[in-house]
């Protein structure tokens, strides 16, 4: 199924080429759920001739089978990608290509790499050896060194209207009322299809996050049960839902928990320290996995927030 929105992808590729600057290294960027490795795979089979020139990129996600390309992720059990990867892949780079068309390599999340590996990846973007062409998708781009961040060309995918969200859902999954969905997942469409498969687990949560806010379940019983998802999930669920409630309390028509609980909620929260609280998410996000305790940092979150954010833990 093809992506309308990246189209402007094809562009800025098609406009590079006409232009003779085709990027030797390129860096990927934008909300998540907004097609990033689909852009990543589609940019591969066109630097290896896999694909029309006029094609799109695709839902749901196929990564091309070439010899010549090199797809480079987290291992399975990992949250990292380390040094061995990225040395391997050097060399492999450095090979004559096996069908003579040039060499791909794709590492996403890039911002997973470790300092070494990061470290070790900086010769070769600066010099791709032959036709290379490194892709580099980036979910949270600040956590990459800035020396990997300047020495790559950006391409940054951004959201669709939210019409053209709403219309492209419901072509790929007809039968849903998608509006609330979208709107919970910052308007990225295939975030929203995430969601949607999860939408058992979100709208327990929803429960947990309004009964702690009105005093109705224990922080720390509620932490117990969120730390067995896994932590980015709940901390950008979480992210989305203070958010809301920033929105709502300006005025402004959001579609989270204050929305559903209104004033019942926001009530009892002190709105001057809901910025103060989404930055201590957003930095949480921010630290590599496995770095911070989850049911604490959980604990730690809830008790903030059934106290009515009177007191912040981590505010400066």
């Amino acid at each position: 199924m093809n992506i309308p929105w990246l189209e402007s992808v094809r562009e800025a590729w098609q406009s590079s080429l006409a232009q003779g600057r085709s990027p030797h290294a390129l860096m990927i960027t934008g909300a998540a759920g907004t097609g990033k490795r689909s852009a990543a795979a589609w940019l591969a089979g066109q630097h290896l001739d896999l694909i029309p020139s006029d094609s799109l990129p695709q839902f749901p996600l196929v990564i091309p089978q070439h010899a010549d390309l090199r797809w480079i992720t987290t291992p399975e059990g990992k949250q990292s990608i380390g040094i061995d990867q990225i040395r391997a892949l050097v060399g492999d780079l450095g090979l004559t290509s096996y069908v003579g068309g040039g060499k791909v390599a794709v590492i996403e999340p890039a911002d997973a790499m470790t300092t070494n590996a990061a470290n070790s990846l900086l010769k070769t973007l600066e010099e791709p050896p032959g036709d290379a062409l490194l892709i580099l998708v980036a979910d949270r781009p600040g956590r990459l060194p800035a020396t990997v961040y300047s020495r790559c060309q950006r391409m940054s995918v951004r959201l669709p209207s939210r019409s053209d969200g709403l219309a492209w859902l419901s072509h790929a999954r007809p039968g849903v009322t998608w509006s609330k969905v979208l709107a919970e997942a910052g308007n990225a469409p295939l975030a929203a299809l995430r969601g949607q498969d999860r939408i058992d687990d979100t709208n327990l949560m929803a429960g947990d996050f309004a009964a702690v806010a009105l005093g109705q379940a224990a922080p720390l019983a509620v932490a117990a049960k969120w730390a067995k998802y896994e932590p980015e999930f709940v901390l950008v669920w979480l992210g989305r839902q203070v958010q809301s409630c920033i929105t709502r309390a300006a005025g402004g028509e959001s579609m989270g928990v204050s929305a559903v609980l209104g004033d019942s909620v926001l009530g009892r929260i002190d709105r001057r320290n809901l910025f103060c609280y989404l930055d201590i998410i957003n930095r949480l996000r921010a630290q590599p996995a496995g770095s911070f305790n989850v049911q604490l940092t959980f604990e730690c979150l809830l008790i903030d927030w059934s106290g009515g954010l009177q007191t912040v833990f981590g505010a400066k």
